[in-house]
């Protein structure tokens, strides 16, 4: 499952970057510790600090993968975004148009 992760640095955090911490080798660790695999990490300015992406095995893997970042208390406004097959979501969807009746 491939994903997307935006963030912002905490001030402690913002501190361990200036003091030259290589997010780059711990964040493909972090991937690579739930059996993933890091593709990118970015530093960008405006609404997030960072965007990171990779793939992750599954929704545990990924959902664990945050849950452990955010419990270090070094970020916030994280946000992991899964790439969807559309296809699919919208064969889905025609079934369940097919049926679903509208309330009234």
């Amino acid at each position: 499952m491939k994903v997307t992760i935006l963030a912002n640095y905490e001030p402690n955090a913002a501190k361990g970057l200036m003091q030259g911490s290589n997010r780059e080798a711990a964040v493909r660790t972090l991937f690579e510790s739930v059996g993933g695999k890091m593709s990118s990490l970015t530093f960008t300015r405006g609404m997030y600090d960072v965007v990171v992406n990779g793939e992750v095995p599954d929704q545990v893997a990924g959902m664990g993968m945050a849950l452990a970042v955010r419990a270090s208390g070094s970020v916030r406004d994280l946000v992991v975004l899964e790439e969807l097959n559309m296809k699919a979501v919208i064969e889905a969807a025609n079934k369940a148009a097919g049926v679903y009746k509208p309330a009234g």
